[in-house]
């Protein structure tokens, strides 16, 4: 599952440095502040700061900037969100989705083809 939409990019459209945070928080879908807040707590805390400031950087340098025709909508982008941390909750989702519209389409064939016996006897014909 290594599409375009499923890869980490550096987001330098929404980025403050070089994108690395803002392409973390487009990525898991967490709020580009939080992602920011954490960075910043690691690198003063001391506990992480020796190892946060060189992978920051190194993912700077390694990471492709984000395309900016990779989602057509917010909706989509969204979607992929949900698809990168949960891809059976949100596969389930998109069936259920899918059983919803085939019963509904399933009951305006029944009403339409009640009210109109013409066609129920030509559909009829055809089984």
């Amino acid at each position: 599952m290594n599409t375009p939409r499923t890869t980490l990019y550096r987001d330098k459209q929404n980025a403050k440095l070089m994108g690395v945070c803002s392409g973390i928080a487009d990525y898991t879908g967490v709020n580009a502040f939080w992602v920011r807040l954490a960075f910043i707590a690691a690198i003063f805390t001391g506990i992480l700061s020796p190892i946060v400031l060189p992978l920051y950087f190194l993912a700077g340098l390694l990471l492709n900037k984000k395309p900016p025709h990779l989602y057509v909508d917010q909706d989509e982008q969204k979607y992929w969100q949900r698809m990168r941390q949960n891809p059976k909750r949100t596969v389930r989702e998109v069936r259920g989705k899918f059983r919803d519209i085939d019963r509904r389409l399933a009951e305006v064939e029944t009403f339409y083809v009640s009210s109109n016996p013409r066609l129920n006897a030509e559909i009829e014909r055809l089984r």
